[in-house]
Order: C-alpha cells, then structure tokens, then sequence
C-alpha cells in the first residue's frame, strides 16, 4: 500500500495573457510592428519590406525618405500619366463644344478638305483660332494684333474637324505618356505649353494677317522634338523617332492649308524647352530649368510685341 507524503502547493506566478493591439485595446494580436516592436490587428498592419509596420512607423518612414524623382528632376507621378489624360480630355470637351456651337453639321462629322482633316471653321474656333489682323464680317476689327493674345493659347486646344482632332490625340497619347513618364508632370506640361505657344508665335510672326489656325499640332511637333532629345540625352536610340519625323514634316509641306510656320516653329522652340529641361545642371537643375523657361517665354513675348508694331504702327 502506498502512502502520500504531503500536498501539492498552488502556483502562485502570473496568469499569461493575450497581448492587444496597441491602437485597439479590444483587439488581440500576436504580430507585432516591425520597427517598435507594438502588437498590431490586422486594420493597423501595413506591409513593409520584412513583416508589418504600424500607421505611426510608416508616416515617420515617408517624412525622412525623399520623393522619388526622375533623371531630369520630375516627380515619379508622371508614370501614371495623368497630364497628357488630362490634356486629351480638354481637347475632346473643347472639341464638343466647338460642335455644338457649330451652324452647320458638317464641322460635327469632319467637315471638308483633305479627307476631313481640315474640317469646317466654327463660332468657337473663329473666336479662338490665332488670327493676325482682320475684319470681321459684323464690321470690327480683330486679332492678336488688336489685343486678343488668348488666341496664342486657345488655338492649340481647338481643332477644324474630328479627324483633325484624333489624329493629333493620338499622337499626344503615344509622345505624351513616354515624355511624361521621364520628365515628371510640370515638366512635361511646361514642354507642351511652351512649345505649343512657341508654334502659335510662328503663325503670327510668319503666316497671312487674315488667315485663321489652329491645332494642337504646334505642341505635338514640339513633343517630337522633345522625345528625340530626351533620349539622345539618355543614350537611346532614336533610329525609330526619324523617320516618323520626317513623315509628319513631309505632310506639312505637301498637304495644303497645314500651317507650316505652326509645325516648324512648335517642333524649333520644343526642341529649345527640351534642351533646358535635359541638360539642367544637375545641381542647381530646378532653378535652371525654371530660368531657362523664363528667357524662352519673354523671348516670345517679345517676338510678339515686334509683330504688333509692325501691323498696328
């Protein structure tokens, strides 16, 4: 028969418990923050290079870590291409509009001319297409010259047609992504507005006081000469960029009532603004970049006054 010899004491240590997440105390966790080591539910778990990070360690993460930045100083936005959406967006809106000002339907389906390229003008586009000097049919005297300098801008935004229309759009789709996408937003912006202005100046500067024109071509020829120098300045090859070129240069001289002062001074002062924002110091690049642009813009300004003496003096 055995015999016990005494009891058997109570435990007496701590009772182990579930840790909770640190932000709700509700909540039991075993995973805990990769950085502060505090227990995190699944709503507070965010992914990070090894495990989980809290919401607090990934805010502290993007303060200290610089932006990404493209190789001539863009934001890493541009990858998304919002910019040239946003800008064939625009064209198509100002497209409708230009449609439904219309007073006859043959601008709605393309109008006339070359296979519909150039279709039939509209109010809207004789209210913003770049005009010298002339006399308008209810007896008033209009144009860049009498002070309406909005139409070196509105004029890349409207198009004779939608033939006219699609074709550059889909140029802008295929320059625009790419460009954007290493130039980062601004830049790229900066690029079509300038070398579209640029374009704008020309006809100005060197086509009939009284003939009328528009287009996003001058900002789509600049496109085609900031594309050949952005990659020339990032050792690409360019041997697929040449010969469309020299496409679109060949149908400028050849098609009639294309304005050829519009293209070569858009694909001229493109290639200027891409030469600014791809050979920036890269030291000091946003100040040159901006600078650059600067001198570009009041050079234009002041092409602009020249003409204006010239047909007002």
């Amino acid at each position: 028969m055995t015999q016990r010899s005494g009891q058997a004491g109570d435990a007496t240590g701590p009772v182990p418990t579930t840790p909770v997440c640190y932000r709700h105390p509700g909540r039991e966790t075993y995973v805990r923050c990769t950085r502060c080591d505090r227990p995190i539910c699944p709503e507070c778990m965010r992914d990070a290079a090894v495990g989980h990070q809290c919401p607090e360690c990934v805010n502290e993460g993007r303060r200290s870590v610089r932006p990404a930045r493209t190789a001539f100083g863009g934001g890493a936005a541009g990858r998304h291409g919002y910019v040239t959406k946003t800008l064939i967006a625009l064209n198509v809106l100002v497209m409708l509009l230009s449609i439904a000002s219309a007073r006859s339907g043959a601008a709605a389906v393309g109008g006339s001319g070359f296979g519909g390229l150039l279709g039939d003008s509209t109010p809207l586009t004789d209210w913003g297409a770049v005009l010298g000097r002339a006399l308008f049919p209810d007896g008033t005297i209009g144009g860049v010259a009498e002070g309406q300098w909005y139409r070196l801008v509105t004029a890349m935004f409207l198009h004779y047609g939608l033939l006219h229309l699609l074709l550059n759009m889909w140029a802008l789709w295929v320059l625009g992504r790419s460009l954007e996408a290493v130039l980062g937003p601004l830049r790229f912006l900066a690029l079509y507005l300038v070398a579209g202005l640029g374009g704008n100046v020309a006809v100005y500067l060197f086509s009939p006081v009284n003939q009328p024109s528009v287009g996003a071509s001058t900002a789509i020829f600049g496109l085609f000469a900031g594309i050949f120098v952005i990659m020339r300045r990032l050792g690409r090859d360019t041997s697929s960029i040449v010969p469309i070129l020299v496409i679109n240069l060949i149908f400028t001289f050849t098609v009639p009532h294309i304005s050829v002062a519009g293209h070569l001074g858009g694909l001229f002062v493109g290639a200027l603004m891409a030469l600014v924002l791809a050979y920036a110091p890269r030291m000091r690049r946003t100040a040159f970049q901006a600078a650059g642009s600067a001198i570009l813009l009041v050079a234009l300004l002041g092409l602009v006054l020249v003409r204006t003496g010239m047909l007002t003096g």
